[in-house]
């Protein structure tokens, strides 16, 4: 290990170089967040356990759990009954519709944090757009940047709220409780769907999608014309559905001989029909060919199971199917267990990493989610990342790098005025969250905060809820956070559209952040 003379300037250069790595994009983000990590140790800035902390925090682990939170409520239809509802009241005229889908993603955000609540909504969106005839550019990024403002109504809402309460609690001023970031949230969400009603139309282009997410219904109704189904038999409810499965080249089932409802050979599956290049196979004893298309039905989980190999191709997968059948099977629990961690986490019973542990398992435990499907439904990305710039924050506190820099800050701006340094610190924070991940720039600007706070002797409370606030606004660029990047493709964002429409959101977060929160929170 290296033991180099200035911290800081060590400190200061793995930060720079962290951030190169992230605007250049050369490497992967998680690899990134981890060799900072890892060269606070070579470097002898961190000790060995402070430098792996973060793969422990708390934080951390509660992070993790709202992803498993949000795939339950996601592979059980609850999103999916939520967008049926956003279809139902929000009729067909783009200004209720806008509000309705704002609304709602903004809600979703709150419980089960921006990227769980963007992702299950992108297909319901597009399908609602394209089907009251307007274009999806003008719906998916009001979506993405209306659950960043949602993500403000509650602690669950995203990473950040949860890292400046700790930040809070860390400084001796006690953490924020679950609902207490609403009384910006509510505000930031307000202004935000009144700035999409007022520039939406001007500002966002107008482009017509090159592919439709499938629309189940319709899907359903195609397959029962191209198999000959019978009006009786249901093809897609909440227990059971059908998909389709093409016999790939080097499949096994070539040459085996099957007929419109026979059981597959697991016995698990029903053959419902069978087609050949355009037209169906109605002989009662058909040997398979390579690109024969079967119709398959049985128990969602049997269908996931027996079309995950080599020897089919899936021509719509059943897990998306599933997803898209409202308030599946286990919905309920799902809905109750989700409101048992509201609970727990909003009278504060046990810390929020056990109730997230606690409402994880009991998805798990109760057959909402199986095991595998829970350790997929992580972002390991996103853990990395906090995890690794976790250590990158406590040295930026033990070297004296954020006093550094908390001084200079003061130097310029004055220490007479703290709003004007809060405003400083707002400008700063909001420019690197568009080019580096906000959870890694507010993980950085945390330590400089309570510096700052601590030498103008005010309280820390404005400082970590107003970086929580500017988190939030990262507008300008598609990689600024990962829903931002969801939206580009379905919705034909060029680079150059984020900015445009962003930047008014940009000014009212900045707008609360320096001149509201400071009314709830006192200096």
């Amino acid at each position: 290990m290296v033991r180099l003379v200035d911290p800081i300037l060590v400190t200061g250069l793995i930060l720079l170089a962290a951030v190169i790595a992230f605007v250049t994009n050369r490497l992967p983000v998680g690899v990134v967040a981890v060799g900072v990590a890892v060269a606070l140790w070579a470097t002898g800035i961190l000790p060995l356990n402070d430098a792996l902390a973060g793969f422990g925090d708390p934080t951390v682990v509660f992070i993790a759990t709202l992803f498993i939170i949000s795939e339950a409520l996601d592979s059980t239809g609850v999103t999916a009954w939520a967008g049926q509802q956003v279809i139902t009241r929000g009729g067909a005229g783009r200004r209720p519709l806008l509000v309705m889908i704002c609304l709602l993603v903004a809600l979703l955000t709150a419980l089960i944090s921006v990227n769980g609540a963007v992702a299950a909504l992108i297909p319901v969106v597009v399908v609602v757009a394209v089907r009251v005839g307007m274009s999806p550019s003008q719906m998916l990024m009001p979506l993405a940047f209306s659950a960043h403002a949602g993500s403000m109504l509650a602690l669950t809402g995203t990473p950040v709220n949860i890292i400046v309460s700790e930040g809070a609690a860390d400084a001796g001023e006690g953490p924020f409780g679950f609902f207490e970031f609403s009384l910006v949230g509510v505000p930031l969400v307000v202004g935000t769907i009144v700035l999409m009603l007022l520039l939406g139309r001007r500002l966002l282009p107008h482009v017509e999608p090159e592919t439709v997410p499938a629309d189940v219904a319709e899907y359903a109704r195609a397959l029962r014309s191209d198999y000959s189904i019978p009006d009786g038999i249901e093809l897609i409810g909440t227990r059971a559905g059908v998909t389709e499965a093409m016999v790939s080249t080097r499949s096994p089932l070539i040459g085996t001989h099957l007929f419109a409802g026979q059981a597959t050979p697991s016995g698990d599956l029903v053959v419902l029909g069978l087609r050949r290049g355009d037209s169906e196979i109605a002989g009662a004893d058909t040997v398979l060919m390579a690109g024969d298309t079967l119709l398959l039905r049985g128990t969602w989980e049997h269908l996931e199971r027996h079309t995950a190999g080599d020897e089919v191709l899936v021509v719509a997968r059943p897990e998306e199917l599933r997803r898209a059948v409202p308030l599946g099977r286990g919905a309920k629990r799902a809905m109750v267990i989700l409101l048992a961690m509201v609970i727990l986490l909003a009278t504060g019973a046990v810390p929020p990493a056990v109730a997230g542990l606690l409402a994880a398992g009991a998805m798990i435990l109760t057959g909402v989610l199986s095991a595998p499907r829970a350790y997929r439904a992580i972002s390991w990305t996103t853990v990395l990342i906090v995890a690794g710039m976790i250590p990158l924050s406590t040295a930026f506190a033990s070297t004296g790098t954020a006093d550094l820099i908390a001084q200079t800050l003061l130097d310029v701006v004055g220490d007479s005025s703290p709003r004007l340094a809060l405003f400083a610190m707002c400008l700063i924070t909001l420019l690197l969250g568009q080019l580096i991940s906000n959870t890694a720039t507010v993980l950085i600007m945390v330590p400089i905060a309570t510096v700052i706070a601590a030498d103008l002797g005010v309280s820390v409370l404005p400082f970590m809820m107003a970086l929580a606030v500017v988190g939030a606004a990262a507008f300008l660029t598609p990689v600024a956070t990962a829903a931002n990047t969801m939206v580009m493709e379905p919705g034909g964002y060029k680079f150059g559209d984020y900015w445009k429409f962003g930047l008014p959101l940009v000014i009212l977060f900045l707008s609360v952040a320096v001149l509201w929160v400071p009314v709830v929170w006192h200096f």
